[in-house]
């Protein structure tokens, strides 16, 4: 006997089609979402391992910048110990200057000349006195001249005034410290006194 299928077969087909759209819907739909759920999670752990690296970084850069300071603070210390050796090093090499220039002033003074200040500025030193006659401070320049220790006298000022009833002139001079001649002319001084004493 020969079966008659009267259901209509568009209707069937058609409901078969939208059961397999469902169905690759519903896969997609899924699969979408493992997707982007795995997405999500590597995002994640790369967002952590990230922020990780981060603090990491962040730490070391903290340490270098304690670091840097410090160094910083090691470098003022030395720029600072090494100024001081310098002026203990200059102090040590004129120490004896103070010494020659007050010993050459009261050698190479005339009489009736007496000194007020004496002020010293690096090799420059200015002095200022009171002498009787302005004929003594053309001596005490000419003396200065010829001074090993000393050189370059300059008189600036020199003027008349009244002291005690007395009439007198007060100067001021300067003159400059022979640094760098210091030892040898040191021998010269010692050699003329003892030619004049024999």
């Amino acid at each position: 006997m020969i079966r008659i299928n009267l259901l209509p077969h568009r209707e069937i087909r058609r409901r078969q089609q939208q059961q397999q759209f469902f169905i690759l819907l519903g896969a997609v739909a899924i699969i979408g979402t493992v997707i982007w759920f795995s997405v999500r999670t590597y995002l994640g752990e790369q967002y952590d391992n990230q922020r990780s690296r981060n603090r990491y970084l962040d730490g070391e850069i903290a340490k270098l910048d304690k670091q840097i300071e410090e160094i910083r603070k090691l470098k003022e210390q030395t720029a600072s110990l090494l100024a001081r050796k310098k002026v203990v090093e200059t102090l040590q090499g004129n120490r004896s200057e103070v010494v020659h220039l007050l010993d050459q002033l009261v050698r190479q003074l005339p009489d009736g000349m007496y000194l007020k200040g004496v002020k010293q500025t690096g090799n420059q030193v200015t002095i200022t006195g009171y002498t009787q006659s302005q004929a003594r401070v053309s001596t005490l320049m000419r003396n200065l001249e010829s001074s090993p220790y000393l050189e370059k006298p300059g008189l600036i000022e020199i003027k008349a005034m009244q002291q005690a009833g007395q009439r007198i002139n007060e100067f001021t001079m300067n003159i400059s410290i022979t640094r760098t001649k210091t030892e040898e002319p040191a021998k010269g001084p010692a050699a003329k006194p003892a030619a004049k004493k024999g």
